[in-house]
């Protein structure tokens, strides 16, 4: 090795893993790798606008889905505000699963994961035609790394604008640092049907889509909102804690308020 290279060998690599991450050819991750090695760090404003990848989470995910350690911290920007920067990380700070980078998932096993979900994505429950549906994993990979052997149960299929709401919202909760599994296990993000918190978060969501003839459903309670002046949402949480109500006081048959 070259001593020009050994300077910029990150704290714990191995020969090694510094060849590896030379050895990287796919453009986004080679971007960003590159750019680290010459600048010691990246910014989402560098991958935005130097180099026009709006999506930077997943030029980051890029880099770690080929096994190459890379940490997150945060910088104040050129106009005072504070965004993401991230390095190279020391090896011996990462999840062990997650050094191998990602498994390729074969054709069957992502037909098994999707087809055991009825064909729906698992946030929003809206049937999709099998090419539209990503398979993620329930606790993100950058937390738990890859299970040893791959089962239908771990993962779940997502529809695109999902799978961006989930990875947002991952990579904004406290425990993306913490990197324990037991608190994603609970998430919304990974157990949408008995969830006790949404990004460590005490808040419970539930996905409502109206679809074919149920949209007259859904336009009647949005007159019917308008006229009293609140939030469809809200007026919707109104009908049912109504209903529920009525349930604790034995009224099986109560009417909706329709005024």
């Amino acid at each position: 090795m070259e001593e020009k290279d050994a300077v910029n060998v990150p704290e714990g690599w191995t020969t090694e893993l510094l060849s590896q991450a030379k050895s990287i050819t796919a453009k986004r991750a080679k971007t960003v790798i590159d750019h680290i090695f010459k600048y010691g760090q990246i910014t989402s404003d560098d991958l935005q606008n130097k180099y026009g990848y709006r999506h930077t989470s997943r030029a980051i995910r890029d880099v770690r889905e080929k096994g190459i350690p890379i940490e997150s911290f945060r910088v104040p920007s050129s106009d005072g505000r504070t965004i993401n920067a991230y390095r190279f990380a020391n090896p011996k700070n990462m999840h062990l699963g997650t050094l191998a980078g990602r498994k390729m998932f074969s054709k069957q096993f992502k037909k098994d994961v999707i087809r055991s979900a009825g064909l729906r994505c698992s946030i929003c429950l809206q049937q999709y035609e099998e090419r539209y549906l990503q398979i993620d994993h329930k606790i993100p990979y950058e937390i738990s790394g890859e299970p040893a052997t791959l089962k239908t149960n771990e993962f779940m299929p997502l529809c695109a604008s999902c799978n961006r709401a989930k990875s947002w919202s991952c990579e904004h909760c406290p425990n993306w640092k913490d990197k324990k599994p037991d608190i994603c296990k609970t998430c919304y993000w990974a157990s949408p049907e008995s969830h006790q918190h949404i990004a460590t978060e005490n808040i419970r969501r539930l996905a409502i889509v109206w679809k074919g003839h149920s949209i007259s459903d859904y336009d009647n309670l949005t007159i019917i909102a308008k006229k009293k002046n609140v939030l469809i949402t809200d007026y919707v949480k109104q009908v049912l804690t109504q209903y529920l109500n009525s349930l604790k006081n034995g009224n099986k048959s109560a009417k909706v308020d329709k005024k």
